[in-house]
């Protein structure tokens, strides 16, 4: 993609990947979920997903697979009203960089 991703779009995507699984998910999966939107690497993806624990929009718990544990993030009420608000203002940002690309400009 052509586009820089900030932090924001790319906190907003994982978000929204993470909470489509109700009891959470793991960083392999979650990359492999992001990247049917854009190309991006574990090495990208792990810092943004310790930082919305930081910031208490994701919990993390592990749990046994395959005799190994795997870690799962999964979205904290905090996290859920930060989506809602990243899904409104992408509404509206998407929607006003459409109407100029289609020629539209409101005055």
């Amino acid at each position: 993609m052509v586009f820089n991703t900030g932090a924001a779009l790319l906190d907003a995507i994982v978000l929204a990947v993470v909470s489509k699984e109700q009891q959470g998910t793991y960083g392999y999966k979650i990359t492999q979920d992001v990247r049917q939107a854009l190309e991006v690497s574990e090495s990208t993806l792990y810092p943004v997903l310790r930082r919305l624990q930081k910031d208490g929009c994701l919990e993390v718990y592990d749990m046994q697979f395959d005799g190994r544990n795997r870690r799962y993030y999964k979205v904290t009420k905090r996290g859920a009203e930060q989506l809602e608000m990243y899904r409104k203002e992408w509404k509206s940002y998407s929607e006003k960089i459409c109407k100029i690309f289609e020629g539209g400009v409101d005055e």
